[in-house]
């Protein structure tokens, strides 16, 4: 749907579906802040033009990181600035704190900016927080707000389970995010349960590196989600380009491609 009305979130907004259908397949690269390097100094921005290059819409990056991507890879491929993080290394792995503000996504000329919350965490309290803040000043700045929102912790024993993926999608929803990425419901069918209960786009996680990707973007767009976000099973990938080109085929309902292709630019896709 196309609305009449333009605004820097919908401008923002349909930059990153990048054939115009509302759609998107992100390739979050901000592993590096919490497990350690995904490349070398010189492979990164190879890493980058074979995911631009495959058709993925986004990439979701650190503030800093943002900085040493070319800008001529970013021309045709919107930019997620992530504004959470820890470590493997802590003393709990699934408190996320702030380490970025959207006035700098916007100095950076980001796209939209994320944020981590794993409900059900010792921490759960000021992570709601932070995506409550985040999002009014989203709204402010005209910047879209991606919540990856997790049932993750101590108080989760099955975290599949649908009525807790469908939860935090509405967490998400009704502190103010303009996205939702999350993890799929086990058993899969039970994904459109809760797709029909989010009011938000929800983007389905692409978890590790094993397992098959196709299949998970098949099934998650069955269910009527709007997307993939997929990290590890692309820059660990023997051919990052080629399993971002078959993903974006799915996602996008083209044959595959790995050239790369003028975005449409659309306002108000969502």
């Amino acid at each position: 749907m196309i609305t009449t009305t333009l605004t820097g979130k919908s401008l923002r907004l349909a930059r990153l579906s990048r054939s115009g259908d509302g759609r998107f397949l992100f390739v979050p690269l901000d592993h590096s802040v919490s497990d350690g390097p995904i490349g070398d100094v010189a492979g990164f921005p190879r890493l980058v033009e074979d995911i631009v290059a495959g058709g993925a819409d986004g990439v979701v990056v650190h503030k800093g990181r943002a900085r040493l991507i070319p800008a001529s890879l970013l021309s045709d491929c919107g930019l997620i600035v992530h504004l959470s993080a820890s470590t493997a290394h802590a003393p709990d792995v699934n408190a996320k704190v702030l380490v970025g503000e959207v006035d700098e996504a916007v100095r950076l000329g980001a796209d939209a900016v994320s944020v981590h919350v794993n409900i059900g965490s010792d921490t759960e309290a000021a992570q709601l927080g932070d995506l409550g803040m985040v999002a009014s000043e989203c709204d402010r700045w005209g910047v879209p707000l991606l919540a990856m929102i997790y049932p993750r912790g101590p108080r989760i024993d099955n975290p599949g389970l649908p009525e807790l993926i469908a939860h935090a999608a509405n967490i998400a929803a009704d502190l103010g995010a303009d996205m939702v990425k999350t993890v799929m419901a086990q058993p899969i069918e039970r994904m459109a349960d809760v797709v029909a209960s989010s009011p938000l786009p929800v983007v389905v996680a692409g978890g590790g590196s094993g397992g098959d990707p196709a299949g998970l973007a098949a099934s998650a767009l069955a269910a009527g989600c709007r997307g993939l976000a997929v990290g590890r099973r692309v820059f660990t990938s023997a051919s990052p380009r080629l399993t971002v080109a078959e993903l974006a085929a799915i996602v996008h309902g083209r044959a595959p491609s790995t050239e790369s292709e003028p975005r449409t630019r659309l306002a108000g896709v969502l």
